[in-house]
């Protein structure tokens, strides 16, 4: 009886190994899905990393009731520790971007603000308050087109600013892009780039800027159907962060750096919220939701990047009627 019992009982043993890689495997595409094989490049994965931190929380959750379940019994282990695992790669991957860096010494300040309006839908007037209070040098308005700039154009000009706009009269706002520039910048020059698979963007580079550019950017989204365009404006940005030139890039990205292809763009950039230490805090929420599920659980999907040796002194964020995101703002200082 006890030597075919032996095979039988090893047999379970290794179904039971078995089933906890599967379960890891599982739990691994829900959290990490950037480490297995690009799947963070296909829908659904390329939407769910964006929310790796609300993951994480709930892997979490999922380890303490395997081991507590572990107290009963043993045989829980295997899936205890590929959990844990999980936890600890993803975490790895997420919190150090809520640790700031060494504050940079000296070199010039230059303010950006980057704030997608919603179709042009956004408040003008909370907007140009911001503006007035905060002054920024550049500013990018994602989903900004002529007939929102005209409308903010009148409470701004008057401040030392001038606007432009990827459109021409009368084009919608959503499909487009205005960058504002401010007189103290001098005599710059503005072209509307246009290979990205969506929306064109603002490059504004001379005058006080010398051969620095900057970008108003605005990616496409990466919805099911979109996931191939969208990887497409991730690819462009190696255009500006490992160019020839210093940069910075500003706007709506739709995308958070725990999607592969936001880094891989971006190699050679850094991230003003992540220089700062507040590279979790949520910028974007389904606007139905209203701003308390979006400031506590929706995604940083909006940044300023710059390249090497341009380092974010300050950076914020804040909250404008009448949008789904929060605009953000940030002191760079450039060597």
């Amino acid at each position: 009886m006890t030597a075919p019992a032996l095979p039988h009982r090893r047999a379970r043993h290794v179904l039971r190994y078995l089933v906890a890689v599967l379960f890891t495997l599982v739990v691994a595409m829900g959290t990490v899905p950037d480490l297995l094989f690009g799947l963070d490049r296909r829908s659904p994965f390329a939407q769910l990393v964006s929310f790796r931190p609300v993951v994480l929380v709930g892997v979490l959750v999922l380890l303490v009731l395997l081991a507590a379940l572990l107290r009963l019994d043993r045989r829980v282990w295997p899936f205890v520790a590929g959990t844990l695992v999980v936890l600890l790669v993803g975490a790895g991957m997420t919190l150090p971007r809520a640790f700031a860096e060494p504050l940079p010494t000296g070199g010039t300040p230059l303010k950006v603000l980057a704030f997608n309006t919603y179709e042009g839908q956004a408040g003008v007037p909370a907007l140009a308050e911001l503006i007035r209070t905060d002054r920024p040098d550049l500013i990018s308005l994602p989903e900004s087109g002529s007939r929102f700039a005209a409308k903010l154009a009148v409470a701004i000009e008057p401040l030392g600013y001038r606007l432009h706009s990827t459109t021409g009269k009368g084009r919608n706002d959503v499909n487009n892009v205005t960058a504002a520039v401010s007189d103290r910048l001098g005599d710059v020059d503005v072209t509307i780039g246009r290979d990205t698979t969506t929306f064109p963007y603002v490059d504004v580079t001379g005058g006080a800027l010398g051969r620095l550019h900057f970008i108003a950017f605005h990616s496409v989204a990466p919805v099911p159907g979109s996931v191939p365009e969208w990887v497409q404006d991730m690819n462009l940005l190696q255009k500006w962060c490992a160019g020839p030139t210093p940069a910075v890039v500003a706007g709506d990205f739709n995308a958070t750096l725990d999607n592969s292809p936001l880094r891989d763009g971006t190699a050679g950039c850094g991230d003003a919220a992540s220089q700062r230490g507040d590279g979790l805090v949520p910028t974007w929420g389904p606007y139905a939701a209203g701003p308390g599920v979006r400031d506590a659980a929706g995604p940083q999907i909006d940044h300023v990047f710059a390249t090497a040796g341009i380092i974010a002194e300050e950076f914020g964020v804040h909250d404008l009627p009448g949008s789904d995101h929060r605009a953000v703002t940030t002191t760079l200082r450039l060597p």
